[in-house]
C-alpha cells in the first residue's frame, strides 16, 4: 500500500510539473509565420527615467553600462488596430553575471531572468486593447554583475496584428538623435503676395507645466530666420533671434566675408555671435526669466536697403516690464525682400527630453505694411518635420483652441493631426497699439 501511495504522489508530481512546464510554454512559444514582426533598435525608441544625467545609458547600442537600479527605461512603439503582441529580446543583449529585469505593458508585468548561458529570449505576449502608443517599462530587478544587462533590440511580433507599428527602425539620417528628439510641428501663415509686409507681430503663451527643458517656442519665423523663447535648462531661459547667412553651409567659419551677417546694433545684456550645425548665420539672445502662463508680444521688422541687402530687427514686449526691448538688429547681404513665408514652430533640441510633452498658444497674428497699414493673420497650415512625415513619431498636433492656434508634440499622445490641414481661428480685431517711432 504504501509502496502504491508513493507511485500515485510521484504520478501526481510528474502531471503537475507537466502541466505547469506546457503553460510556460505557451506564453514562452516563438511565433511561427507571424503577421507583422519589427526589430525595435532601442537607441532610437527608449528613453531614461534619468532625463539629463550626464551618465548616459541609452548610446547608439541600446541600453548600456545600466549600473543603478533606481534608472528605468521606457520604450514606445504605436500600433494602428488592437492585437496580440510578443516581445523577445534579440541576441544582441550582453550579459553580466545573473540579473533579474521587470518589463510591463499597462500594469501587466513578466519578470526575466538573464544569464550567461540565455541571451535570446521571449518575455512574454500583451494583448492591446486599443490603438495607440505602447509604452514598455523595463525594470531591474537584481544582479549579481556590476551592472544589468546591455539590450541592443527588442523584436515585437504577432500572429494577429497585421497593421502598421510607427517607430524609428534605424540611424539612416542620424534618426536615433532625431526620432528622439521627436517631431518638430509648424504653423504657416498666408500673406497675400503682393504684401509689402515690413512688420510681424505676434504672441506667445506657454500653458502651465509645458515649459519642458529643451524646447523652442518660435513666435516670428520667416525666410531668413526665426525669433522666440526657448527652455534651455533648469534655471537658464532666453530670448533668441537668428538669421541664416545666403551661404548655404552649417560651419559659419567657411562663410565668405561678403556673405556673413553684420550685427547693427543689440538691445542690453544681449549676446551676439554666430551659429551653426542647421545653417549658419548670425544669433542673438537674452537670458530672461520667462514664465509659463504669461502671455509675450514679438515684434519683427523686415526692410530690403536698396543696395542688395535687408535689415532684420527683433523687438521682445513682457508684461514685466512693461515696455518693448530690442533684442538684435542684423544686416543680410545677397537679400532684397520684405518679410515672406510667415510661420511659427515648436521644437525640442535635447533627445533625452523626447518622451515629454509640450504646448503653446499664438494667440494674435498681424502684419504691417510699409505704409503703416495694418491686417490680421488669421489662418494657419499645419505641417510637421521628417521625423512625422516618415511617421517614425506620430505625438505630432496643432491646430485651434479657444481665439488662438496652438501646437503640441512630443510625450508620446496618441491624438494626432493630420499634416497640411487648415485652420482658421475667429478674428480679434486686437491690433497692435505700437508707436514705431519709440522703438530703439
Amino acid at each position: 500500500m504504501k509502496n502504491l501511495l508513493n507511485l500515485i504522489l510521484a504520478f501526481s508530481l510528474v502531471s503537475f510539473s507537466c502541466a505547469d512546464h506546457n503553460e510556460t510554454n505557451t506564453e514562452n512559444n516563438v511565433l511561427e509565420n507571424p503577421k507583422t514582426e519589427i526589430s525595435l533598435p532601442l537607441a532610437g525608441n527608449a528613453f531614461s527615467s534619468k532625463h539629463l544625467d550626464e551618465n548616459n545609458t541609452i548610446t547608439d547600442n541600446g541600453i548600456e553600462n545600466w549600473k543603478n537600479a533606481d534608472e528605468t527605461f521606457t520604450v514606445y512603439f504605436r500600433i494602428f488596430k488592437p492585437g496580440t503582441f510578443q516581445i523577445s529580446v534579440e541576441e544582441s543583449v550582453e550579459v553580466y553575471g545573473k540579473s533579474e529585469l521587470e518589463f510591463s505593458i499597462n500594469n501587466e508585468t513578466k519578470k526575466v531572468t538573464f544569464n550567461a548561458s540565455k541571451k535570446a529570449l521571449i518575455i512574454g505576449n500583451w494583448k492591446i486593447n486599443q490603438e495607440g502608443y505602447v509604452a514598455l517599462k523595463i525594470k531591474g530587478i537584481s544582479k549579481t554583475g556590476d551592472r544589468f544587462p546591455s539590450i541592443n533590440r527588442l523584436k515585437i511580433s504577432s500572429a494577429d496584428y497585421d497593421g502598421k507599428i510607427s517607430y524609428v527602425p534605424n540611424n539612416e539620417g542620424n534618426f536615433y538623435h532625431w526620432g528622439r528628439r521627436g517631431p518638430s510641428v509648424h504653423l504657416n501663415y498666408p500673406v497675400p503676395e503682393n504684401i509689402n509686409a515690413q512688420w510681424f507681430y505676434n504672441e506667445i503663451t506657454v500653458p502651465q507645466n509645458e515649459d519642458k527643458i529643451g524646447s523652442y517656442f518660435m513666435a516670428n519665423g520667416f525666410g531668413e530666420g526665426y525669433f522666440g523663447i526657448q527652455v534651455n535648462s533648469a534655471t537658464e531661459r532666453r530670448v533668441l533671434f537668428s538669421v541664416w547667412s545666403p551661404f548655404s553651409t552649417d560651419d559659419p567659419n567657411s562663410i565668405p566675408e561678403s556673405h556673413k551677417i553684420k550685427m547693427l546694433k543689440k538691445g542690453e545684456n544681449v549676446h551676439t555671435g554666430e551659429f551653426g550645425n542647421e545653417g549658419s548665420g548670425g544669433q542673438s539672445y537674452l537670458k530672461y526669466n520667462w514664465k509659463a502662463g504669461v502671455t509675450y508680444k514679438f515684434l519683427l521688422k523686415g526692410s530690403p536697403n536698396g543696395n542688395n541687402t535687408t535689415t532684420y530687427t527683433a523687438y521682445f514686449f513682457t508684461p514685466e516690464l512693461n515696455k518693448w526691448m530690442l533684442i538684435a538688429s542684423f544686416n543680410r547681404p545677397e537679400t532684397n525682400t520684405y518679410l515672406k513665408r510667415f510661420h511659427s514652430f515648436l521644437e525640442n533640441f535635447i533627445p533625452e527630453q523626447g518622451d515629454l510633452s509640450r504646448k503653446v498658444l499664438f494667440n494674435n497674428q498681424w502684419i504691417c505694411d510699409e505704409k503703416g497699414n495694418w491686417t490680421e493673420i488669421n489662418t494657419a497650415r499645419f505641417t510637421n518635420d521628417n521625423t512625422g512625415a516618415k511617421e517614425y513619431r506620430m505625438d505630432f498636433s496643432g491646430g485651434t483652441e479657444s481665439d488662438s492656434f496652438y501646437l503640441k508634440n512630443g510625450g508620446f499622445f496618441n491624438n494626432y493631426t493630420t499634416p497640411k490641414t487648415n485652420f482658421t481661428r475667429p478674428m480679434t480685431n486686437k491690433k497692435p497699439e505700437i508707436n514705431f517711432n519709440n522703438l530703439q
